[in-house]
């Protein structure tokens, strides 16, 4: 496509842009011609300009879905916005990778990774801005992926808005591919498919269940070692719903070791050594590891993969349940 363009700038907080329409573009949706002329920002961040009337065609403020004629003169005057509730603070963190574009991080179980009700601060954002004060003006602070708090591994960061729309379409297309370590009650097929839509729980809100009216989510899972009443599964994900391996894994009966939430009773410990029960009940966080993370590089486009040991608490668990359940 012959992109034509003049006077463009961007700075830290603010960007501005001018645009001539391609010809060829005529009878294009103008959020889809924008999409196409600044594929450093996300499609949703766009059309907000747009409605907000930060991007203007030929003057006049428009809507995403009217169509172009080819020609129109398309000016950006948009502000980024600080995510200036959220402040910095000195919390060490495990840094796997970093270059001009990602910053993957390991995150330990037990930390939060947004701010929120209940957790203003001491999240893996606040200490992500003290180290790396430029995310302050990249939506969630460079965030496209997470992490409950009690499941510990590997999770990427973006650290420029061309990197964050990259990584966030390859969330969209599946193209990114996560896996994960997990130890559930009882011993499932050695391998399956768990293909089951997801959505809010319809009477616990803060819950999620599967509904066969909710949106769509696929989970592959492999044994790969077993206790005398509990496996070992690596589990990967072809879409990314809220709690997906807990609530997928409680679907067919093998709940996560240590999830209080969706666990539904204790299956496969009724014969269990006291000892073993008490290593299982004892076992303070839903037994979850995000041990692989693969992506293409928002820059380089080649593929690059992420990979970080299972974490201290679980190699413990998984030693001392050799010991106690022969």
């Amino acid at each position: 496509m012959n992109r034509q363009m003049t006077d463009r700038q961007y700075t830290k907080t603010h960007i501005q842009a001018q645009f001539d329409v391609p010809l060829e573009e005529s009878g294009s949706r103008i959020d889809q011609v924008l999409a196409r002329l600044m594929p450093d920002y996300s499609r949703a961040r766009l059309t907000q300009w747009l409605t907000e009337g930060q991007i203007l065609i030929d003057g006049a403020a428009r809507k995403p879905k009217n169509k172009v004629l080819g020609g129109e003169k398309i000016v950006v005057n948009a502000e980024l916005e600080p995510q200036i509730d959220w402040s910095a603070e000195n919390i060490p963190l495990d840094l796997v990778h970093v270059d001009h574009d990602l910053i993957i991080v390991n995150k330990p179980a037990g930390l939060v990774v947004h701010p929120g009700h209940g957790n203003p601060s001491g999240t893996l954002v606040n200490a992500l801005l003290s180290q790396f004060p430029e995310l302050e003006e990249i939506p969630r602070a460079g965030i496209v992926h997470r992490l409950d708090k009690e499941t510990s591994g590997v999770l990427a960061v973006a650290r420029s808005l061309k990197a964050q729309a990259n990584l966030v379409k390859q969330l969209k297309d599946r193209s990114m591919s996560r896996q994960y370590v997990a130890l559930v009650y009882g011993h499932p097929n050695k391998e399956g498919t768990i293909d089951a839509p997801m959505d809010r729980h319809r009477l616990q809100r803060t819950k999620m269940a599967v509904v066969y009216s909710g949106k769509p989510a696929v989970t592959h899972y492999q044994m790969t070692d077993t206790t005398a009443h509990c496996a070992w599964v690596e589990v990967k994900l072809e879409s990314g719903r809220t709690h997906q391996i807990r609530v997928h894994m409680t679907h067919i009966g093998h709940p996560l070791v240590g999830d209080p939430v969706y666990r539904q009773g204790r299956p496969g410990l009724g014969r269990a050594t006291v000892a073993a029960r008490d290593l299982i009940d004892q076992f303070p966080r839903q037994a979850l590891h995000a041990q692989l993370l693969g992506l293409k590089h928002p820059s380089t486009l080649e593929m690059v993969q992420f990979e970080v040991p299972m974490a201290q608490d679980l190699v413990e668990l998984h030693a001392k349940l050799k010991i106690v359940d022969v």
